[in-house]
């Protein structure tokens, strides 16, 4: 099923997650292998691979019944297509599932905070506005099911994201999938930190 989605979804994904889509008054570009890194592509092929891998460590690790409580947010082949994600508000969720490492939490799940997914020359933007760390880049169409998200992580107090591609530690690549009426997920497999793939979960602010 994902080879079909990389075969089709990845033709239209774009340029410079982090960075301005459209620089200078540019058209912006949208095949996104003018851009994407080795490493990103590698993440995004073996998203699957990633997600069930940290839902059997944190089951092993007795957190059962928390992601059976998630219901299709934490369910690998929950995708339910168009539509896709809408500029506007969002009340988001991010769940970190998976250790890297030993001595890490295989399971947290942080409270709701608000997102945003603005529209920039005509490419969607996701933003976390707030916390320790900060996905942030661009979403684009993609074939079947999915939209697919190529950014990078900001971290601490830093005011503007790093140019994708500049610090691979940094990078993030997933995809952005519904998952019900009015809920979609981001999904980003194997990020640099903490977990084997974090999850979150987009729903409209009411308004």
């Amino acid at each position: 099923m994902f080879r079909s989605w990389i075969a089709g979804a990845f033709l239209i994904l774009a340029a410079c997650g982090a960075g301005p889509a459209n620089a200078g008054g540019a058209r912006p570009v949208t095949d996104w292998k003018q851009v994407v890194t080795d490493a990103d592509m590698a993440r995004i092929q073996n998203w699957r691979t990633a997600f069930v891998e940290a839902l059997a460590q944190a089951r092993a690790a007795g957190h059962g019944a928390e992601i059976d409580a998630e219901g299709p947010l934490l369910e690998p082949d929950a995708a339910l297509g168009a539509p896709g994600l809408v500029a506007g508000q969002y009340r988001c969720r991010v769940i970190k599932v998976g250790a890297r490492s030993p001595g890490l939490l295989p399971f947290v799940a942080y409270p709701a905070f608000t997102c945003r997914i603005a529209d920039a020359d005509g490419v969607l933007r996701f933003e976390k506005g707030a916390g320790s760390q900060r996905p942030t880049g661009v979403i684009y169409p993609g074939a079947g099911p999915r939209q697919v998200f190529l950014g990078t992580l900001m971290l601490g107090d830093e005011r503007r994201p790093l140019e994708y591609g500049r610090d691979s530690l940094r990078d993030m690549a997933g995809a952005v999938e519904r998952i019900g009426p009015g809920r979609w997920r981001l999904i980003l497999p194997y990020p640099s930190f903490e977990s084997l793939i974090d999850v979150i979960e987009l729903v409209p602010l009411s308004g």
